[in-house]
């Protein structure tokens, strides 16, 4: 979302709030962002309901001392983000069936349950989007993911591309390319790091400290990204103009092109694939 951008959303139950739901929340209360009705959290226990004590805006239950929080939260609430653990989804999607408001909208967070399934579990009356964002979102860049269900609107589907614009860009796409998507923008970040991590260890090789080695790599990624949003142009463009004929960077793509990063992000990307089918079938 950018500075200049406001975002009017109705009443939002969130249900867990481990890493990724409270990143989602910081967008949530970030300036500009109006939630009417305000926002209900759940956690488990009462310890970390207590951090919510001070948020504006926020009401927090603890489902360890309240066995109804998570009913509690999903009356009246237009929105209900579930972003408890995978296993966990079942048997919370029964708890609250019969407490959420007819034409709610049922956002999961869950990787790797199906629409299908929280609609086989949720009443007919009650909307369903799947979504995916990714780790960025602590720091309002997340790219999430979202795919409508069988039973969304086109403006339940608008509606929750507002909710995640709060922390970045969403692109949607049919439910069948999500778990494609999640091996690229969902463990895109791994992949960034780990690159980050070998730039700066061949960094230190060549006898850079590495404080030193950490600042050339990653004030060097983040500056690439950032030209490269900020320029609109293709990243082979922008290699090429960095690329002088015969010179060094051109010696260095050369052995990186040798390697066929291409093929092997193909392969990684499709293992990721793998695995999520894998998770997905139990």
């Amino acid at each position: 979302m950018s500075q200049t951008q406001s975002v009017t959303l109705p009443t939002i139950a969130m249900l867990g709030a481990g890493s990724m739901g409270r990143a989602i929340l910081s967008g949530l209360l970030a300036p500009g962002v109006t939630v009417e009705g305000g926002i209900r959290v759940t956690n488990r226990s009462e310890e970390r309901a207590a951090t919510f004590a001070d948020t504006p805006g926020v009401t927090a239950y603890a489902t360890e001392t309240q066995p109804d929080a998570n009913r509690q939260a999903v009356e009246g609430a237009s929105i209900v983000i579930v972003a408890v653990k995978p296993a966990m989804v079942p048997d919370l999607l029964r708890e609250i069936g019969d407490s959420l408001l007819p034409g709610a909208v049922v956002v999961s967070v869950a990787a790797g349950v199906t629409t299908a399934t929280f609609e086989s579990l949720l009443p007919e009356s009650v909307a369903v989007v799947r979504s995916m964002p990714n780790t960025p979102a602590v720091v309002g860049k997340a790219v999430t993911g979202i795919s409508a269900g069988a039973r969304s609107e086109p403006s339940d589907v608008e509606l929750v591309r507002a909710l995640f614009s709060t922390v970045g860009e969403v692109v949607e796409v049919p439910e069948s390319q999500l778990d494609a998507l999640g091996t690229i923008s969902g463990s895109g970040p791994a992949y960034v790091f780990f690159l980050i991590e070998a730039l700066t260890q061949a960094a230190v090789e060549k006898g850079f400290t590495p404080e030193q080695a950490a600042t050339l790599v990653n004030g060097t990624f983040l500056g690439a990204a950032e030209l490269l949003v900020a320029s609109g142009e293709d990243p082979a463009e922008l290699r090429r103009r960095v690329t002088s004929p015969n010179g060094t960077t051109e010696r260095a793509i050369a052995v990186l092109a040798a390697a066929d990063l291409p093929a092997l992000f193909t392969r990684a990307t499709d293992a990721a694939l793998a695995r999520s089918r894998e998770l997905a079938a139990g």
